[in-house]
């Protein structure tokens, strides 16, 4: 995939996980695709490690916006 198609997808993500996670977010949109990037990569490492996902197979759309939420809601229990 091209850099602009993670970076749209990183977008979208992004925006998913601060719409389902209450309270206060990070703010601007570089912030917002990093942490939908990244909460692609927690979802796939984590869904390795559980069993979900088979070595080199990517997490799915869904499975990312989980650990873009997860990854939101550990930043805000470190802010504290």
């Amino acid at each position: 995939m091209s850099i602009i198609g993670v970076l749209v997808i990183g977008l979208l993500i992004g925006l998913l996980a601060r719409f389902i996670t209450p309270g206060p977010n990070p703010r601007g949109i570089i912030v917002t695709i990093v942490i939908g990037i990244v909460g692609a990569v927690i979802a796939t490492y984590g869904g390795q490690a559980l069993g979900l996902y088979q070595f080199g197979e990517p997490a799915g759309f869904i499975g990312s916006v989980i650990g873009a939420v997860v990854l939101l809601v550990l930043l805000k229990l470190i802010d504290r």
